[in-house]
């Protein structure tokens, strides 16, 4: 297999980074992808430095200006998320770089998406925790959006990331970078990826070959899932050795036309929406960023729902479940239809 690498990294956080890495066997066990992501029977308590809110946010974004801050960062959690718990425990618990960087610049204040205490939203609208978090399409838990002094968002994190690149998201925004450039050309820029054969990539028999004609204009007999990757991809390979080898998963995968598509690759395919391109201009133009992505799109080539975050088996399955049964015609939310079947099948197993 021949590599090419890129003689010069631009990636200034990337020093930062490394620089703050505790030793190698923290770091594995923070790194380490594969975790149960089911629901926990308990909940889980703030970091004690998250900010004691009233929840109107205008006067704590006038307080955290007062402060010398950017602004401040909301955290949408909800109790026995095993995500939420995978965040407050390793990125803001035992990574005390992170901790302190973020205290740094933002003030935290925690929203749980199915409270009922009343908000004001940076932009002045009066409603709940639970209207706010469907108002900003909380899809996933935990999810974050920093806005700044100004009220404005300037950047939002859907789901879990890994330390390596929740730093490298914080210094996106602290950088200002936020204010040229998409997250995923600043990662690109900042650390150029390595072009690897065509074939590096973890095959399974259940991904469409190519010619890549996704084209959905006229109604397809399948969903369809498409799969960004690239090679030397940690993450990646957790999917492919975790619940991509679970047996009852890929039966149900049967159900849709899977595509695996290289993040970086210049492979000539037809988008769901019947435009000629190819996979890398297509990865820019969906702006993705991190690996691996999955993308569900519907009969029609629409898209349905992503998962651009760490993802295990359960909220694989869940969010499969979610697009075959075309739950989402009814919840456009997928948390407020988890929500739903999680009631009904306690009612069912008491």
């Amino acid at each position: 297999m021949r590599h090419y690498f890129f003689l010069i990294l631009t990636s200034l956080w990337l020093g930062a980074v490394m620089a703050a890495t505790p030793n190698p066997d923290t770091w594995a066990t923070e790194t380490d992808h594969r975790f149960d992501d089911r629901p926990r029977d308990r909940a889980f308590d703030y970091p004690p430095w998250f900010k004691s809110s009233f929840l109107n946010l205008p006067l704590d974004i006038k307080a955290s200006k007062a402060a010398g801050k950017m602004g401040i960062a909301v955290y949408f959690g909800q109790k026995n998320c095993a995500y939420c718990e995978k965040l407050l425990n390793i990125n803001f618990g035992k990574r005390t770089d992170i901790v302190a960087y973020t205290q740094r610049y933002f003030d935290v204040i925690p929203v749980d998406i199915w409270g009922s205490l009343d908000v004001i939203a940076p932009d002045g609208t009066k409603l709940n925790e639970q209207s706010y978090a469907d108002r900003e399409k909380t899809q996933f838990t935990p999810s974050l959006i920093f806005y700044n002094t100004d009220g404005k968002e300037i950047f939002r994190i859907r789901g879990y990331y890994p330390p390596y690149t929740f730093r490298a998201a914080l210094d996106y925004v602290t950088g200002g970078y936020y204010t040229r450039e998409k997250f995923s050309e600043y990662l690109e820029r900042a650390s150029p990826p390595m072009v690897f054969d065509e074939g590096d990539l973890n095959e399974n028999s259940i991904f469409s070959a190519p010619p890549y004609l996704l084209d959905r204009r006229a109604a397809a007999q399948k969903p369809l899932l498409v799969l960004f990757e690239q090679s030397d991809c940690h993450a990646c390979n957790v999917l492919h050795s975790g619940a991509l080898q679970d047996y009852a998963l890929l039966n149900r995968l049967q159900n849709l036309e899977v595509v695996q598509l290289d993040l970086w690759s210049q492979t000539p395919l037809i988008t769901p929406e019947g435009k000629t391109t190819d996979t890398q201009a297509w990865a820019r133009a969906l702006d993705i960023f991190y690996t691996p992505t999955l993308i569900f799109f519907n009969e029609y080539g629409q898209e349905i729902i992503r998962i651009d975050s760490t993802v295990q088996l359960y909220r694989f399955n869940r969010v499969l479940e979610y697009v075959e049964s075309k739950a989402y015609q009814r919840y456009p939310l997928f948390q407020r239809w988890h929500r739903r079947q999680l009631q009904e099948e306690n009612r069912q197993n008491p």
